[in-house]
């Protein structure tokens, strides 16, 4: 596979080839197809769902598990597939996951109960961050654009 493959239906990259142990494990865990996606989706909105009918410690804590579940997803989705919505959505949620955490241990928000808006406007972010990333570089994925040094012919002196 070459790195310069295009996307795949115009969307989504093809992922890096497994060549190593945690490579294969992150394949197994993280959905690939339909239904599967979709049901790890449908969780994390319950999750965010349930969490305001919950005290407020119990709220965050299930506020920081759905960030946390979901940030992970694309931080290892983006190290298998490249999605550059997933850099910033992936770093965005993770850090999210433990203001919330901390949030929880506090039994408040610091930051007024806009977590969730947050959540959803680090998603428009990475999905805007996605949109000029493809119109700047004809694709979503992120890749090294680095080509491998040319030899240059160097001039040998012979002594006699």
């Amino acid at each position: 596979m070459s790195e310069r493959s295009p996307a795949l239906w115009g969307w989504l990259p093809p992922p890096q080839p497994a060549q190593n142990l945690w490579a294969r494990r992150i394949d197994r865990f993280l959905p690939h197809t339909a239904l599967p996606c979709l049901l790890y989706i449908i969780a994390i909105v319950g999750l965010l769902n349930l969490a305001p009918h919950l005290p407020a410690r119990g709220g965050l804590g299930l506020e920081g598990l759905a960030f946390l579940a979901a940030g992970g997803w694309c931080g290892l989705n983006f190290s298998r597939c490249r999605q550059a919505h997933c850099l910033v959505s992936g770093g965005g949620w993770l850090g999210l996951s433990v203001l919330t955490f901390i949030e929880a241990g506090l039994g408040h928000s610091v930051i007024r109960g806009f977590e969730e808006p947050v959540f959803l406007g680090v998603l428009v972010v990475a999905v805007l961050f996605e949109g000029a990333w493809y119109l700047g570089r004809g694709t979503n994925a992120v890749i090294s654009e680095v080509s491998p040094p040319k030899r240059r012919a160097h001039k040998r002196f012979r002594t006699r």
